[in-house]
């Protein structure tokens, strides 16, 4: 397949207006294409990742690519349908983010001829006044804002729309022009996120008298419609060890294996569909394989299969030896999980970690020689 037309084709849901007008855009120019993050969360998980596998593939074409960190839109939180998000602190955005650009950059170019841009929405929504802001809004209606699904179900089942949600997509959109001079010339984003997008693109043609395009991503989903690491119990964060991650991979349904090429890989998809049908377990060890090969090397990814055929080739788990850190189940979680001492603080805060079949959430807990950590859902340990 030609390059061009693979990148506006593998794991792509939709293109607006149309497929064919961006070509002939990136035939003319390099264009000027961004997706934005959601800094709720201190870590990038494999949801991000679909978008920055999609950015990667603009960049190794020549084009100019911006990670966007919604920093101020983050303090808002996009809505849901359920009730409204607890509002973050700037501090809450900012600490989140720090550690992105280095996972970001396992997937993505940041140096080299053509490097992609990291930027923080809050520098240019930070100086907008009131005035500027009435006139932008002025060009949006509170029907096209309560179109939204999630606002539509909070008005049939009675739950309050605050104001300030209301102003979300509104303030998203003002990224797409005040991003770049003249504004951009693509947002990327998963389908879910079309609402959104699309408020971008009506109000790049008031403004800039532009066309904005959008590249909408499939989302990574098994049949019910679930996204796939919630419904596993994983969340796959990008942060966690790469046995771990290889692991929760081999814990999607068989359904997604192929959707899980296109979209976390850029191997040749050529006979993919008949192979997973034919030896579903081996193909899904080779996604994993790809994945944790992508953000940490050929040698990591060879010992992350190891560890899993190790561990769950028996199909009961086998405990690996770890020693005794300070005595203190913290360093202990640290060492087994080659994690830093907050990811290991998290991680046991939030009961991700059982000591001999115990959910433990102190992290002072004390642990003796030959007790048996389980950390995650894939992580067995004996202190040693």
């Amino acid at each position: 397949m030609d390059k061009l037309e693979e990148v506006l084709t593998r794991g792509v849901e939709q293109i607006l207006p149309s497929k064919e007008g961006l070509a002939e855009l990136m035939g003319k120019k390099k264009i000027t294409l961004y997706q934005g993050f959601d800094p709720s969360m201190p870590s990038l998980h494999l949801g991000n990742y679909v978008g920055l596998m999609k950015l990667r593939a603009f960049q190794k074409l020549g084009h100019k690519v911006i990670f966007l960190v919604g920093d101020f839109t983050g303090m808002i939180g996009d809505p849901d349908k359920i009730s409204t998000r607890v509002p973050l602190t700037r501090e809450q955005t900012v600490k989140n983010s720090e550690k992105w650009k280095e996972q970001a950059s396992k997937v993505l170019d940041f140096g080299g001829e053509n490097p992609a841009k990291i930027l923080f929405n809050s520098k240019w929504n930070d100086p907008i006044e009131f005035k500027e802001l009435l006139e932008i809004t002025s060009h949006f209606t509170v029907q096209q804002i309560l179109e939204r699904d999630m606002f539509q179900k909070r008005l049939k089942e009675n739950h309050p729309i605050r104001l300030h949600e209301l102003l979300y997509p509104v303030i998203q959109a003002i990224d797409s022009i005040k991003m770049v001079p003249g504004g951009v010339d693509l947002e990327v984003g998963g389908n879910d996120q079309l609402f959104n997008i699309l408020a971008g693109r009506d109000l790049m043609k008031v403004v800039w008298k532009k066309e904005k395009f959008i590249l909408a991503t499939k989302l990574l989903i098994d049949k019910e419609g679930n996204k796939v690491g919630k419904t596993t119990g994983n969340a796959l964060f990008l942060d966690v060890p790469p046995s771990e991650l290889f692991a929760g991979i081999m814990s999607f349904p068989d359904e997604v294996i192929e959707l899980g090429f296109e979209l976390l890989t850029d191997v040749d998809l050529s006979g993919i569909a008949e192979k997973v049908k034919s030896e579903p377990m081996e193909q899904k060890k080779q996604l994993a394989y790809e994945v944790v090969n992508i953000l940490w090397g050929e040698n990591t990814a060879k010992e992350a299969q190891e560890h899993f055929d190790k561990t769950f080739s028996r199909g009961k788990p086998t405990f690996q030896d770890t020693p005794l850190v300070d005595s203190s189940l913290l360093g202990t979680v640290s060492h087994a999980s080659n994690v830093s001492i907050s990811q290991a603080k998290r991680l046991i805060t939030q009961g991700s970690v059982d000591v001999n079949g115990i959910k433990i959430v102190d992290p002072k807990f004390q642990v003796e020689s030959g007790a048996e950590i389980k950390i995650g859902k894939r992580g067995f340990y004996e202190i040693k």
